[in-house]
């Protein structure tokens, strides 16, 4: 079956001493543009071979030993013509064998959905968004699909973030347990797909890792972007345990209210007692039984004053922990930013010698 996704390269652009060739990408509800050189498409095209075992319905552009795309305006024409031609014929071909690699996926910065024919890896990522309670004993080993699952897996804690944000401002009673049920439900789907993707790397020697090219590098960093979730859910969970004991502690000090209506009336009563408006709790007691009531409540009122202040610390601690990761996530942002500066003036280097022999 023909895929849905449009595949044009509308232009190419000389970049240095490289031209880099426009790949426009029109998928159903969006559009994306992917710059590629042309030894990216002969890498891809050798791993494509080696993936699928058979070449590809229409073959890839020759590289020219003798003319140069940078100076030669009428092959660098020639070769983009060809180029989408290759990218196209794969696109529509009824054989969806290429079109279902992860490299396909990966140099196209395609999403899982929107590889036609990949209905296994679609309906996990669809089960995995849907049902996560059912990804117990099917951990995410698709490179593609991890990153898919990991974005889809940082919306829910985004939305349970935002649904304990609402509860907290909520005026009523419906609005705050509404707003709990969804933050609940969002932790749950999280935890459940932090359970999958973690089952996922504790194998990356299987077959699709290794056949993704990924090294121990990226391991690494989709570990640590799996510890920074779970600790984000761990805190997100913290603070809406925190908000229910809150909400429990504001209903028992609301009951406590009732002792002020032992003194809301000017009835005298038998052994010169006189007292407020009487309730249904003194009426039938006489000054040492109010007494003794008085004193139940005050105590009663001083526990629950007590839970609050361990509340309150509790939140402090968070808010604390939440400041420490933070600060942790800023200094890996700033290694991350340190390592892709020297890997860039690495390519920088490389591509310089490669436009010297292409």
């Amino acid at each position: 079956m023909p895929s849905n996704v449009e595949i044009t390269i509308p232009t190419a652009t000389l970049t240095g001493d490289y031209t880099t060739y426009n790949i426009t990408v029109r998928l159903p509800l969006r559009s994306l543009v992917v710059q590629k050189r042309y030894s990216e498409f002969s890498t891809f095209h050798d791993d494509l071979v080696h993936q699928v075992g058979a070449q590809p319905p229409v073959p890839l552009p020759k590289k020219s030993w003798f003319h140069n795309t940078n100076s030669n305006e009428k092959l660098r024409e020639e070769r983009r013509e060809g180029l989408e031609k290759y990218l196209q014929a794969i696109n529509s071909a009824e054989d969806q064998r290429w079109r279902n690699t992860s490299v396909w996926r990966s140099f196209l910065n395609l999403p899982v959905q929107a590889s036609a024919g990949d209905n296994t890896s679609s309906a996990r990522l669809h089960k995995a968004v849907t049902s996560p309670g059912g990804l117990g004993s099917a951990p995410i080993t698709d490179p593609v699909l991890w990153l898919d699952c990991h974005r889809e897996l940082k919306s829910h804690l985004h939305d349970a973030r935002l649904h304990l944000t609402r509860r907290d401002q909520a005026t009523t009673p419906q609005k705050q347990h509404e707003s709990s049920a969804h933050a609940k439900s969002s932790l749950s789907k999280a935890g459940s797909m932090i359970i999958a993707l973690e089952e996922g790397l504790k194998n990356p020697g299987n077959d699709n890792w290794a056949g993704s090219g990924l090294g121990e590098g990226e391991i690494r960093r989709r570990k640590d972007l799996l510890a920074s979730a779970k600790k984000e859910k761990d805190g997100l969970e913290n603070l809406h345990n925190a908000m229910l004991q809150k909400s429990k502690l504001d209903t028992a000090v609301a009951s406590i209210q009732d002792k002020d209506k032992l003194m809301s009336s000017a009835k005298p009563r038998p052994g010169g007692r006189v007292l407020g408006k009487e309730t249904d709790k003194t009426r039938e007691l006489d000054n040492q039984g109010v007494l003794q009531l008085q004193k139940q409540t005050i105590d009663s009122q001083d526990k629950s004053v007590e839970e609050l202040l361990k509340i309150v610390s509790r939140q402090k601690e968070l808010g604390i922990a939440i400041n420490n990761e933070l600060e942790v996530q800023n200094q890996l942002l700033t290694m991350a930013d340190e390592d892709v500066d020297r890997l860039q003036n690495k390519l920088d280097v490389g591509n310089k010698r490669v436009g010297k022999i292409s």
